[in-house]
């Protein structure tokens, strides 16, 4: 009768399984890839990303999307980046659409634009001449680009 360890891989063995490790993963991985790159029609087209998780837009939303996109504020993010997507859901549904938004890879002409502005992270503001990257918060927003929501009660 066997003992446990004599079920247990030869060194060899161990060997060669080790060796095949990098090659499922990378296959796990790809697969991983593929899976995520089939985008719902509402995200794949254009600049909507408006999913069931995010909330409509209150006035002060709405307002500051407006402000930036008078201002010349420009976000830069990625479809598949969860922080590009929690600074969209921090404006709500209707004011994503009113973001000056560029999306840095769905297509050849994004990715170019991405590239010639040297956008090194996702998400990353850009007002003014100054770049600032990562989430940022409306209160952030707000002050950084000058805009007076009237009362501090819709805070």
């Amino acid at each position: 009768m066997p003992r446990g360890s004599d079920r247990l891989l030869q060194p060899r063995q161990a060997i060669k399984a080790w060796r095949i490790l990098p090659w499922a993963l990378g296959l796990i991985a790809a697969g991983s890839i593929a899976a995520g790159s089939a985008t719902p029609a509402a995200e794949s087209s254009g600049n909507s990303t408006a999913s069931s998780t995010i909330q409509p837009s209150n006035n002060r939303q709405k307002g500051l999307a407006q402000h930036l996109k008078l201002k010349g504020a420009v976000v830069y993010g990625a479809w598949w980046c969860p922080h590009c997507n929690h600074q969209k859901e921090l404006f709500g549904v209707e004011a994503i659409e009113l973001l000056p938004y560029v999306e840095c890879d769905k297509d050849d002409a994004g990715r170019q634009r991405c590239q010639d502005s040297q956008v090194r992270g996702y998400p990353t503001w850009e007002l003014n001449g100054e770049r600032r990257l990562g989430v940022l918060s409306l209160e952030e927003l707000e002050i950084w680009s000058g805009y007076n929501t009237g009362s501090s009660s819709s805070r």
